[in-house]
C-alpha cells in the first residue's frame, strides 16, 4: 500500500467531515455516497483522467462556485453526468441525487477536500484511500454498512490460498463494494510485475474482462464502480439479482470469491431461476448452488457462509451432497466470531474445486478451526492478516487443497474427515472437536451501538422467516418441499 500513514490520515480527515453534515440530517451511509460523488471528481483531476467527464462538469467547475449557485450547479451536475460522459461515469451517476440541503454544507465539503494533501502520482494510493474510507464506513457500527463489507484480512487470506492467475475469469456474484475483485486483481498484478510481464492482449483482458460480478443494491454498486475505476479495473459489474435469470446468464468462471448476503429471500419466495435443482428461500444455500454451478471444470471457489448452511436439513443436506458430488470440497475454515458487524453471526469459508463429472469428487474434507479459543474480534481486538497465517500454512501451496497436509488430532486445529464420516452424519458439515474454553463470559462486552445493530439484524431475520412461513402457507402443499 506504500503510503499507509498518509492514507490513514486522509481517511480519518474525510471521515471527520461527516460531523459537518450532521446538522443537515445526513446519515453515515448517505455521507459516504455523497463523498463518492465529490471524491470521484477530485480524484479524476488528481490522476489526470478528467477526459472521461464532459467539459464544464469537472472538479474546478464546481470548486470555483459557492453558496446557492454551487449547490444548484452540483444538483444539475449529478443529473447530467447520469446521461453524459463515459459508460462508467454514467453508471456511477445514474439516478444520483444529493441529500445536502444547505449550501454551506457543500461549500465546507468542497473546501475540505481541496485542502487535503493529495499525491496524484500514485494511482494505487488513491484507490487504497477510497477503499480505506469504505472500510471505515463498514466498521463504524452506526452506519450499518458492515453487511456489504468483508474484512480485508479475510479477503486477502481467501485470495492468497485460491491464487487467481492471469487469464482467468474471476467472479463475485454478491460484489458489495468489490473488495474481492480488487484483491484478486492486486494479487495477479503482484505475480506479473503489474501486468508488464503479459502481452498486450493479455493486459487488455485483465483490465476489461477478467473481473466481473453482480450487486443488488444500487448505492452499493455505485461505490463498487468507483472503487473498481480507481483501481483501473473496467470489468462488468451488473446491477441486479444473481438469484434471478440474470445470474444464470453469467459466464462461467475459473475462480469465484464471494461473501453472499445473509438471510432469507425477501417475502420468502424462491429464486426465479429454472436452472436450480433445489429451490430454496435460504439465500446462502441458493448462492452456494449458483457458485458451484457457475464454475468451469477445474474452477475453484472460496465462499463465506453462516453456520446454518453447514447443518440445515432437507434441502440444505441435498445441496451439500450435490456440492460434494460435483466438486471437491477440500477445506472448511471455521471463522472467529465478531468479525462481521452482526456480532452473533458465526461464519465459515468453504473452499472447493469443480470436477470434470457430476459425481463423487469429494473424498475428504479438511476442517481448520479458527473459532475455538480465539479472541472475540471487534474494535478492541482488531482482526489482522497474521491471524490467518497458521491456516494458510496448514492449507498448503496448492490452490486445490492437494498440498502436503497433516491431521493435528483431537487437540489440534486442523483435522481430516472422510466422505464416509460425513455421510454417516447425514451430510452435516458443522464439524467441531475442540473444547472452547474462551466462553462468552471472557469476551469483551458489546458497545451499545453494536447491541442495537445485533438486535436489528435478529429482528430482520425473524421477520424474514415469518414472511417465508406466510408465503409457504399460501402455496399448494406439494410446493412446500424444502421446509
Amino acid at each position: 500500500m506504500g503510503n499507509g500513514n498518509t492514507t490513514n490520515d486522509i481517511v480519518q480527515k474525510l471521515w471527520n467531515l461527516c460531523s459537518l453534515l450532521r446538522e443537515d440530517g445526513v446519515t453515515y451511509h448517505e455521507y459516504v455516497t455523497e463523498l463518492t460523488y465529490l471524491l470521484f471528481l477530485k480524484m479524476l483531476k488528481e490522476t489526470g483522467r478528467e477526459d472521461v467527464l464532459p467539459k464544464g462538469y469537472r472538479w474546478d467547475d464546481l470548486a470555483k462556485k459557492d453558496g446557492v449557485a454551487q449547490l444548484d450547479f452540483y444538483k444539475r451536475l449529478l443529473l447530467d453526468l447520469g446521461a453524459k460522459g463515459s459508460r462508467r461515469v454514467k453508471d456511477i451517476y445514474t439516478d444520483a441525487g444529493t441529500t445536502l440541503r444547505q449550501p454551506k454544507s457543500l461549500t465546507a465539503l468542497v473546501k475540505a477536500i481541496d485542502d487535503l494533501q493529495w499525491y496524484s502520482e500514485d494511482r494505487e494510493h488513491i484507490g487504497d484511500l477510497y477503499e480505506g474510507l469504505l472500510e471505515k464506513n463498514a466498521t463504524e457500527v452506526k452506519s450499518g454498512a458492515g453487511q456489504y463489507f468483508t474484512p480485508r484480512p479475510l479477503v486477502e487470506c481467501m485470495v492468497e490460498v485460491v491464487k487467481p492467475q492471469a487469464g482467468e475469469l474471476v467472479q463475485d456474484p454478491a460484489a458489495g463494494t468489490a473488495g474481492f475483485l480488487i484483491a484478486a486483481d492486486r494479487y495477479v498484478r503482484e505475480q506479473t510485475s503489474d501486468y508488464f510481464d503479459l502481452k498486450d492482449k493479455q493486459q487488455e483482458f485483465q483490465k476489461n474482462q477478467a473481473f466481473y460480478g453482480v450487486e443488488l443494491v444500487p448505492d452499493t454498486r455505485r461505490l463498487a464502480l468507483m472503487n473498481l475505476m480507481l483501481h483501473d479495473i473496467e470489468g462488468e459489474l451488473l446491477l441486479g439479482d444473481t438469484l434471478s435469470p440474470l445470474g444464470a446468464g453469467l459466464e462461467r468462471a475459473h475462480v469465484i470469491l464471494t461473501n453472499p448476503p445473509f438471510g432469507t429471500k425477501k417475502g420468502g419466495g424462491h429464486p426465479t431461476r429454472d436452472d436450480f435443482t433445489f429451490p430454496t428461500s435460504n439465500k446462502q444455500l441458493a448462492f452456494l448452488e449458483h457458485i458451484y454451478r457457475g464454475l468451469r471444470s477445474g474452477g475453484r471457489a472460496a465462499v463465506v457462509v453462516p453456520d446454518n448452511v453447514l447443518f440445515e436439513e432437507n434441502v440444505g443436506a441435498a445441496i451439500r451432497a450435490d456440492l460434494m458430488d460435483k466438486c471437491d470440497l477440500h477445506t472448511i475454515l471455521r471463522l472467529p466470531t465478531g468479525i462481521f458487524y452482526a456480532q452473533g453471526v458465526k461464519t465459515n469459508v468453504l473452499f472447493f474445486t469443480r470436477g470434470k463429472t457430476d459425481k463423487g469428487h469429494t473424498q475428504a474434507v479438511w476442517v481448520y478451526d479458527l473459532r475455538a479459543n480465539m479472541p472475540s474480534f471487534g474494535k478492541r481486538t482488531p482482526l489482522k492478516r497474521e491471524h490467518f497465517k497458521p491456516f494458510e500454512d496448514a492449507f498448503g501451496a496448492d490452490p486445490n487443497g492437494k498440498g502436503s497436509r497433516k491431521d493435528d488430532g483431537q487437540e489440534g486445529r486442523f483435522r481430516k474427515f472422510t466422505r464416509a464420516d460425513i455421510k454417516a452424519r447425514g451430510d452435516n458439515l458443522d464439524l467441531s472437536w475442540l473444547k472452547d474454553n474462551s466462553g462468552d463470559s471472557n469476551s469483551s462486552p458489546l458497545e451499545p451501538d453494536a447491541i442495537a445493530v445485533q438486535l436489528r439484524v435478529q429482528l430482520q431475520a425473524a421477520l424474514a422467516e415469518i414472511d417465508a412461513i406466510s408465503s409457504l402457507l399460501k402455496e399448494p402443499r406439494e410446493a412446500a418441499h424444502d421446509i
